[in-house]
């Protein structure tokens, strides 16, 4: 009978399969691309053992998971992916090195007020909304959250201007319905531009379990996958 720590084993070796085989097809290295493990409902039990596993990057997308867990494991790198209430900036910048969600100037305020009680530099990514990217079905359908395009780059200045942060790049979830390939293609020239200005904002976050092969083909440094590693969630406590 397989134990939890064989099946997390088994997705793991299919996740990075797929990344390796994606990576292949866009003519990249495997080593340009991060997985970040989503263990959104998950309990710590699974992060120690997909840490056993080697995965190095963690993320949750609710603040009270992320304050939860971080504790017990120190050694992992912590992303907070989730929509970001500005009032609990302190406990995010606590517990977490990396914020992919940022997508307004009351957020930036919050997080470098928080980045600075707490000593520490956080590395922020702009989150893009992609809803004027794909089907026209997707434009007018569910918003998926972020920043307008065209206002990617007051944004970044914010960023890269406040004390305690440091502009990593940008985050996208492509639309609910939309052709993924073509959202992700959208963010890549988002993401050209934004390099253009600066530099070292070099990390494209895209792509989750049913698209993480089109997010590397456009470019992607780090894909977000949960149900992939781990299943089927739990429901939310």
């Amino acid at each position: 009978m397989s134990t939890r720590a064989d099946e997390l084993r088994s997705s793991l070796q299919q996740v990075r399969e797929r990344i390796e085989k994606a990576c292949q097809a866009a003519g990249r290295s495997p080593d340009e691309v991060t997985l970040v493990a989503i263990t959104k409902t998950f309990p710590v039990s699974d992060v120690r053992a997909l840490a056993a596993l080697g995965i190095r990057d963690v993320g949750e997308n609710r603040e009270q998971e992320l304050r939860a867990k971080a504790p017990d494991c120190p050694e992992l790198t912590w992303h907070f992916v989730g929509q970001l209430q500005s009032k609990k900036a302190r406990s995010v910048a606590r517990n977490a090195s990396i914020v992919h969600s940022v997508d307004r100037s009351s957020l930036v305020v919050a997080l470098s007020k928080a980045a600075v009680a707490e000593e520490k530099t956080l590395r922020c990514l702009l989150q893009v909304s992609l809803a004027s990217y794909g089907s026209s079905e997707a434009a007018t359908g569910a918003e998926r959250g972020g920043v307008a395009p065209d206002a990617v780059p007051d944004l970044a200045a914010e960023v890269a201007s406040a004390d305690g942060l440091e502009l990593g790049g940008v985050m996208a979830v492509a639309p609910l319905g939309s052709d993924s390939d073509e959202a992700f293609a959208g963010l890549q020239e988002v993401a050209s531009r934004l390099r253009s200005e600066h530099p070292g904002a070099d990390w494209i976050s895209a792509g989750m379990t049913g698209d993480l092969e089109a997010a590397i083909r456009r470019g992607a440094t780090h894909v977000r996958l949960g149900r992939a590693l781990l299943g089927t969630r739990p429901p939310l406590g």
